[in-house]
């Protein structure tokens, strides 16, 4: 009985860690209010700052050794931090600028059908489910509308976050979830703060607020810090098109979030986008691996050793 449970519990931790993972950065949308007079760059970089140093030592704690990454590894994680760490901010910033949220939101949306194209190959029930969820999270999301400038920008976005999970994959085998994490907000710390020095002079930081500093510490404890191990720890386990099909959680996580903090209840738009989501998902899951994939709640045998 006990060696049934711990089958199963292996088996759903993986989706259970993807879909906490894409939930709480979901919730970002609900606490950016929270620092929206606070200069954009200088903030995330100290929210970078905070969740390397909360991450860094949870490594230490956890009694795992320095792993010195080698120059691949190295320019690998220069790479992730530069494209899915510091300008995926900046690419977010200047759409939602120009185009608003909800066109970012709903460019956002396809990546679980970016990911599982390519993901390695997968199967025609895997890229049904991924249409399914991007679908949903069209409709949970909306349209939005916006210059030009503002889907180009967003264009960008959505590339820089699929490079936030496939430059982690071959990162992962030989460093883990946790150093991954952990190297890559540091090293995204001194890309933010020259961008803000640039965008902003020396106004790029600043004392904050008791409500700015609450909504910083959220962004670096939970959406960074909690979020990027949970996702890392769950992309090996799934495979890149099957953890994709999460990332429709996004625009759950934050119509939940705004509903919790009191902006309005859930529209049937709403509800019926984020049900095609976990319509998706299901379907998905269910779905045998094709080549290259990792199949649902079983690691990779590349990365059974990450201490």
């Amino acid at each position: 009985m006990s060696d049934t449970l711990t089958i199963r519990a292996a088996r759903f931790r993986g989706p259970a860690q993807a879909a906490g993972a894409m939930f709480l950065v979901g919730t970002l949308a609900g606490v950016s209010g929270l620092i929206g007079d606070y200069p954009v760059y200088g903030g995330q970089a100290v929210r970078y700052l905070l969740a390397a140093v909360i991450l860094l030592a949870v490594v230490r704690l956890s009694g795992l050794r320095f792993v010195r990454p080698s120059p691949r590894e190295a320019a690998l994680l220069a790479a992730l931090a530069l494209t899915g760490l510091a300008v995926f901010n900046v690419c977010v910033i200047e759409a939602t600028r120009h185009g608003g949220p909800a066109l970012v939101g709903t460019v956002l949306g396809t990546v679980p059908l970016a990911l599982a194209l390519i993901g390695g190959r997968p199967s025609p029930r895997v890229l049904g489910a991924a249409a399914v969820v991007v679908t949903g999270a069209t409709v949970a999301t909306g349209l939005g509308s916006g210059e030009p400038a503002g889907l180009l920008w967003s264009l960008g976005a959505l590339a820089c976050e699929v490079c936030f999970s496939v430059l982690a994959i071959p990162l992962l085998p030989r460093l883990g979830a946790l150093r991954v994490s952990a190297y890559s907000a540091a090293l995204a710390v001194p890309l933010l703060g020259v961008i803000g020095l640039l965008a902003d002079g020396t106004a790029a930081l600043r004392a904050p607020t008791a409500a700015e500093a609450a909504g910083l510490g959220y962004q670096a404890v939970v959406v960074t810090a909690v979020a990027f191990f949970l996702w890392y720890d769950a992309l090996p386990r799934l495979g890149a098109a099957a953890a994709g099909l999460f990332a429709g959680l996004i625009p759950v996580g934050a119509m939940a979030t705004g509903a919790v903090l009191g902006f309005g209840a859930p529209s049937t738009a709403d509800l019926a986008g984020a049900a095609l989501v976990v319509t998706g998902i299901a379907v998905g899951l269910t779905a045998g691996s094709g080549r290259g994939e990792a199949v649902p709640g079983r690691p990779a045998s590349a990365v059974a050793e990450r201490a």
